[in-house]
């Protein structure tokens, strides 16, 4: 594991900043690309550089992403599925277009990523402009086209398996609200879903110990933060949440609450983002291999242009519960 001291090497802060930013210390005043260079050096000190294939000299790729530089800082999640992307794309040796979807260029391209979560216009938008076309963290097969896909269920079914075997029986979760662009749809959190069905199967699904909140770790605080103020006598004995930015903001709150996490609540968060090892207790989290899904959307697209297939395919991808101090 890269230490705090690694990551200030290499972004060219102090251990000091470094250990600040990465714990999203509100009282910290740095600028926005202090904050970009650190969290690129954590991610770049925990990446996994699979093996490289033959490269593709004439290749030119396009990227199409829903958030930008900002909102990436909040998430972290696609900046480390960004960030493998454009590293498989240099290993093969593939010109990758970095677009908005109201802004793509008429160029040619052998292939679309579309990585994020795109409302129906916009999906019709793509099909059509687009001849091969890959979803990556959003299902369009129902729409008719590939995807390339996290396998929710099981990882929700691994959380909760986990927090039964160990005793917590009151369970409460942190589920995420996210939105499209530009219509601002809502997008169901499918985390919530399988965990509300998990738990009602087994009559322990409790609504009162339900919080939502948008993906980010200030989200996260304020909603833990007033669940704490209303409900400090009566608290679950784990949540699980959504992401770990919403954990993160989570912890934050329980600690100024003086609630002890893991012996009072317990914490399991969702992705294992960079940073979730160094913050205070280190997150248990579900791990989600951003990077290599990042590789994997590069090498799919690669085959989809080369033998296009009769149906549209969805690739569904595992994840490992990694534990660390919030739980048990």
């Amino acid at each position: 594991m890269a230490t705090i001291k690694d990551i200030a090497e290499l972004a060219g802060v102090s251990p000091a900043t470094v250990s600040r930013v990465l714990n999203y210390d509100t009282e910290l005043s740095v600028g926005h690309d202090t904050k970009k260079k650190i969290f690129e050096a954590a991610e770049e000190l925990n990446y996994t550089k699979h093996k490289k294939n033959q490269r593709h000299e004439k290749s030119q790729l396009r990227l199409i992403q829903w958030y930008n530089e900002v909102e990436e800082l909040d998430d972290l999640y696609y900046l480390s599925i960004r960030l493998g992307i454009e590293k498989k794309a240099e290993e093969l040796g593939i010109r990758l277009l970095k677009e908005t979807l109201s802004q793509m260029s008429d160029e040619t391209v052998d292939g679309t990523i579309a990585l994020g979560k795109f409302d129906t216009e916009q999906i019709e938008l793509l099909g059509k402009s687009q001849d091969n076309l890959l979803f990556v963290d959003f299902d369009a097969m129902q729409q008719g086209y590939n995807s390339l896909v996290v396998d929710f269920h099981q990882s929700v079914q691994d959380v909760v398996d986990y927090f039964l075997s160990n005793g917590y029986t009151k369970l409460g979760i942190l589920a995420g609200k996210e939105y499209t662009k530009p219509t601002h749809q809502l997008i169901s959190d499918v985390r919530f879903s399988v965990f509300r069905e998990l738990l009602s199967q087994k009559n322990l699904y409790d609504e009162a110990f339900v919080i939502e909140a948008d993906f980010s770790v200030e989200a996260g605080y304020e909603a833990m933060k007033r669940f704490l103020k209303k409900k400090r006598e009566e608290l679950p004995e784990a949540f699980f949440a959504s992401n770990d930015a919403l954990a993160i903001g989570a912890l934050r709150a329980m600690q100024e609450a003086g609630v002890i996490v893991p012996d009072e609540l317990a914490v399991i968060g969702f992705n294992d983002i960079s940073v979730a090892k160094y913050v205070s207790p280190p997150l248990t989290t579900v791990k989600v291999y951003t990077e290599w899904m990042g590789e994997l959307a590069i090498e799919t697209i690669l085959s989809l242009s080369k033998d296009k297939s009769p149906v549209p395919r969805k690739i569904t991808v595992g994840t490992e519960l990694i534990y660390r101090e919030s739980t048990n």
